[in-house]
């Protein structure tokens, strides 16, 4: 005669295990497409095959998981002593920095952990304080906002391709470092990081996006200017880690032409810059089903079902 008890233990074992191998899968998939791109690189370069690096697949995934774990743990520190974080994503067109951000919120809960992306300003934040339209994504107390780009556009493609002028551009260096000083004296920590990866490798992230038609959307006409301007963007880039490297919100720097390892060190750092501990969690309890005699639960009609095709 089965046990009961076994029965459900096994049950809810192979819950786990499933809901664990589609977390996996997920990551898999992202994967994938890396690897898809690559392929794509290596037949727009003539079919020369890439050198696979010393960085195992086993080291890789379990290293991320064990990262993306350790997230969830900074997550609920954030919450609970009700922190204020903001961590400045910036670098060159392809340099791996939306890869980076997706996996450190991969696992995070997205009301706590938020992304802003904003696009180009409009004619009336044309008009505003240059600050002030980044000024409504900053995190109130137990949030993390990752900024992917920043202020920051002012010293980079602002400059480089003429969309602010001189003054602005001088103005923005006076007043970068008291704004930033500002945000850290209201109790925000600020990071930031600048991505850095080679001519050639851009060129080659490049050509896998103009191949690759599930990825031919993230060039834009801009990023093709880029690439005929790297030397003014180099110019810009130095020029902005040298005036803005301030003590209250140093900036640093992630090696980024593996894409593998410049997530796992980029994650590994963030986590090193807040301190933080294991927030103790009561023991969740299920509480029962309330079982209603006069609860008729009623059918869907067939004509609102989504085709079962799969």
């Amino acid at each position: 005669m089965t046990d009961p008890m076994h029965s459900s233990l096994q049950a809810y074992e192979q819950l786990l295990q499933a809901e664990f191998q589609d977390s996996l899968d997920e990551e898999l998939e992202m994967e994938l497409d890396d690897a898809r791109m690559d392929g794509l690189i290596a037949r727009a370069e003539g079919g020369v095959p890439l050198q696979p690096g010393d960085l195992s697949r086993r080291t890789y995934f379990s290293e991320l998981l064990r990262l993306q774990g350790e997230l969830v743990k900074l997550q609920d520190w954030v919450v609970h002593n009700h922190l204020k974080v903001v961590v400045l994503f910036e670098g060159r067109d392809a340099a791996g920095k939306g890869g980076v951000i997706k996996r450190v919120t991969q696992r995070l809960n997205p009301r706590i952990c938020r992304v802003a992306a904003l696009p180009a300003p409009n004619d009336r934040e044309r008009t505003q304080w240059y600050f002030q339209r980044y000024v409504p994504h900053l995190p109130a107390a137990g949030e993390m906002v990752l900024f992917d780009r920043s202020w920051y556009n002012r010293a980079g493609v602002e400059k480089v391709m003429g969309f602010c002028s001189d003054a602005e551009y001088e103005e923005f260096f006076r007043s970068v470092p008291e704004f930033e000083r500002m945000l850290v004296r209201s109790g925000i920590l600020l990071i930031k990081y600048w991505f850095s990866i080679t001519d050639n490798e851009q060129n080659r992230r490049f050509l896998a996006r103009i191949h690759d038609p599930l990825k031919q959307w993230k060039l834009s006409p801009m990023d093709l200017e880029s690439r005929r301007r790297w030397e003014a963007y180099t110019q810009a880039k130095e020029v902005m880690l040298e005036r803005t490297h301030i003590p209250e919100a140093p900036w640093w720097v992630v090696e980024a032409d593996d894409k593998k390892r410049a997530r796992l060190n980029c994650i590994a750092h963030l986590l090193s810059q807040i301190p933080y501990q294991t927030v103790p969690r009561a023991q969740v309890q299920l509480p029962a089903r309330v079982y209603n005699p006069d609860y008729l639960r009623m059918p869907v009609p067939d004509s609102m079902l989504v085709p079962a095709r799969y």
